[in-house]
């Protein structure tokens, strides 16, 4: 038995919170439903395409030209209902059996329908609003992103000796960034925010390298180009950890820095292996200068991922678990051990 309240109609509201889930429900139903239009927000959500919200949008365009009292008006009332009906068939007549269409699609329709209508003020109106949506939208973008920044940099990272210090975030972006380059399809930024969502305060600096490779590797499945993106961030890792090991002390390098410094490193790398017991010393032999100079570390770029990970696993030279063996030495140095018995090495 259910007990009366006063002055309410019962008939008006939902009478349990299942019949408010299932008036939400519905409505999630409806924009997925088969046979139905849709409309993609600017937030990526869908929802049920609604003609009436036309209407409101293009009557606020009329009443702030000609101001409020035309909304009394049944000529502005005439003239919005028929464009109404143009901007609906326009994006409905090539999906007649139901579709998708995207927010500023709907808008361009409203836009161009009211340019077409003779409404020249109007129209101005509607894109000066559109634009200025579109500034603030992307001012609060920009502000949630450096909001984001601001709460990542503060983030401390444990460095090997037990010390601590900030991480750089700006060379986290500019790595990922880097990783991504001329790769379609491929989200330098969703591999960030992946990675930032798993850092914590004291991580281990190592680890930071590895949460985006493993961020890049998650979304492989969605789109393949990802596994290039994922061998690039591995190859950030391999260089930080193999020029620390050859110079004896923390370094690292970007891809573009490493260009140039692929000489160097490829000398110091033959005589620590050399002095490691790890290669022939005949290796010390060759013009290794000269040899350094011809490495071009653009290849490196030219890895899936699986392909870089073997050859990190099983084929480069390591000391006590380090891996100090960047590809292109590493190729050079089969070579060079296979021409090793020629009279003239170079």
């Amino acid at each position: 038995m259910q007990a009366n309240t006063p002055n309410q109609d019962q008939s008006s509201i939902p009478s349990t919170i299942a019949d408010q889930n299932l008036t939400t429900d519905s409505t999630s139903i409806a924009a997925t439903a088969p046979g139905q239009f849709r409309v993609i927000r600017r937030n990526g959500k869908v929802t049920a395409f609604d003609g009436e919200k036309i209407s409101v949008a293009m009557t606020k365009a009329f009443l702030a030209v000609e101001g409020g009292n035309a909304a009394a008006s049944n000529r502005i009332h005439e003239i919005v209902k028929n464009l109404t009906e143009l901007v609906v068939n326009a994006l409905t007549r090539r999906i007649p059996d139901g579709g998708t269409f995207h927010i500023e699609d709907i808008q361009d329709q409203v836009e161009l329908a009211l340019m077409r209508g003779g409404h020249q003020k109007i129209s101005r109106s509607y894109v000066i609003y559109r634009d200025e949506h579109a500034k603030a939208r992307a001012l609060e973008q920009e502000q949630t992103q450096s909001e984001e920044v601001s709460i990542t940099s503060s983030i401390k990272v444990t460095m090997e000796d037990g010390s601590t210090q900030p991480l750089d975030i700006q060379r986290l972006h500019a790595v990922v960034t880097e990783a991504c380059e001329g790769l379609q399809d491929v989200d330098a930024q969703a591999i960030i925010t992946d990675t930032e969502r798993n850092l914590f305060d004291g991580v281990p600096h190592k680890d930071v390298a590895r949460m985006l490779v493993m961020s890049a590797r998650t979304l492989i499945e969605k789109q393949p180009d990802y596994c290039y993106a994922a061998s690039r961030l591995l190859l950030d890792d391999l260089r930080t950890e193999a020029l620390s090991f050859v110079f004896d002390q923390p370094r690292s390098a970007t891809q573009a820095e490493i260009t140039t410094q692929y000489g160097d490193y490829f000398g110091a790398y033959i005589h620590k292996a050399i002095s490691l017991e790890l290669l022939d010393p005949r290796l010390a032999d060759y013009d290794l200068e000269l040899l350094g100079k011809e490495l071009d570390a653009s290849r490196d770029h030219k890895f899936a991922y699986l392909g870089l990970q073997t050859l990190y696993d099983r084929y480069f030279i390591h000391h006590e678990d380090i891996r100090f063996e960047l590809p292109q030495a590493f190729f050079m140095r089969v070579s060079m051990g296979l021409a090793i018995n020629e009279i003239n090495l170079e």
